[in-house]
């Protein structure tokens, strides 16, 4: 039987992170003066190997998950990605496997990605100005590559690509028509996501959040929108262009917190389970895995954790909860 949390929400979708590497230093996630030359990285031991994760993530679908999407960190930057996304792509139950990625890295391995069972991938994208993204990012990578790698998606097979823009008020929001524009025209689905107070270093504030509503108001007084009905619980509120090019999401987990239909749980790169993307600690499944426990007993802790699980941190956010211990995000993955 498939286990519901304590809140009575399932355990549908499930991210992997298999690095916490990136060859990016976004203000919003890891912003250089934190993770710096001298950071402490995750040693390639300390990582779950592919057998791990493959291991688990079997488990996870026995358990109801029909979701698995690959975060970092970059997670481009670890080897033989698609050796990982070959073994995922062969169990049986899975009905969908994704990756986000900063897109760098993609003109050479969206095609093995594709070749060895990748359904869809998603790019981060926060800007079409140069000079701007080399701020955001903090990186002499050229936003070139990055467009580079969303072309070279879409001629793998990945269509339509999915891009992510994270917006923050008086940094990129004066772009939405523009990024908007971008998407219709080239055939993308771009997501807009309110700036959340992840992990414990971006100087999260909630005068710099772009309120979703406004977003909608904005493109909808030049495209006129329409509502697309969701698809069980989906985190992004999809709409229709109503001249047929494509359409638009919108992620408000600030303004319009939909923690009553998360069902996704968290694997970090070290082999830590978290059930909320707000989560100050983690249950170590590497050190039950490396331990010896059969998968009876995994899937027996698995199905307990997650039936004590009655995290909605978006829901119960105020003044002093931004400042909680989180885990970053470079760790347990967006």
């Amino acid at each position: 039987m498939e286990p519901r949390d304590t809140l009575g929400r399932p355990l549908k979708a499930l991210r992997i992170s298999v690095t916490d590497r990136c060859n990016f230093r976004c203000t919003y996630c890891m912003p250089k003066d934190v993770f710096g030359p001298d950071y402490p990285f995750l040693a390639r031991e300390a990582l779950l190997s592919f057998e791990e994760i493959t291991r688990l993530a079997r488990i996870f679908i026995r358990l109801g998950v029909t979701k698995i999407r690959l975060t970092g960190g970059e997670p481009l930057m670890r080897r033989e990605l698609p050796v990982l996304v070959r073994m995922l792509s062969a169990l049986p139950g899975l009905e969908d496997l994704a990756l986000t990625s900063n897109g760098v890295l993609l003109p050479d391995l969206a095609r093995p990605l594709k070749d060895a069972g990748l359904n869809r991938i998603t790019v981060s994208l926060d800007t079409l100005r140069p000079d701007r993204f080399r701020a955001i990012s903090d990186t002499d990578l050229p936003l070139d590559r990055v467009l580079a790698g969303v072309a070279a998606a879409r001629a793998a097979g990945f269509g339509p690509v999915k891009l992510n823009c994270v917006l923050k008020r008086g940094v990129n929001d004066d772009e939405i028509l523009d990024l908007a524009t971008f998407a219709r025209e080239e055939g993308h689905t771009l997501r807009f996501i309110e700036f959340m107070d992840v992990g414990t270093t971006n100087g999260w504030r909630m005068e710099e959040v772009v309120p979703a509503s406004r977003v909608r108001a904005l493109i909808h007084a030049h495209w006129p929108l329409e509502p697309v009905e969701a698809e069980g619980d989906a985190v992004a509120r999809t709409w229709r262009y109503g001249d047929g090019k494509g359409e638009v999401g919108l992620i408000a987990s600030v303004t319009q917190p939909f923690c009553r239909g998360c069902d996704r749980a968290r694997l970090s790169a070290e082999g830590r389970l978290y059930t909320c993307l707000f989560a100050g600690d983690g249950l170590d499944l590497k050190g039950f895995l490396r331990n010896g426990h059969d998968d009876p007993s995994l899937t027996a802790l698995l199905g307990f954790h997650w039936k004590r699980r009655s995290d909605h941190y978006s829901e119960i956010r105020h003044a002093a909860t931004p400042g909680l211990p989180k885990v970053e995000m470079s760790r347990m993955g967006g």
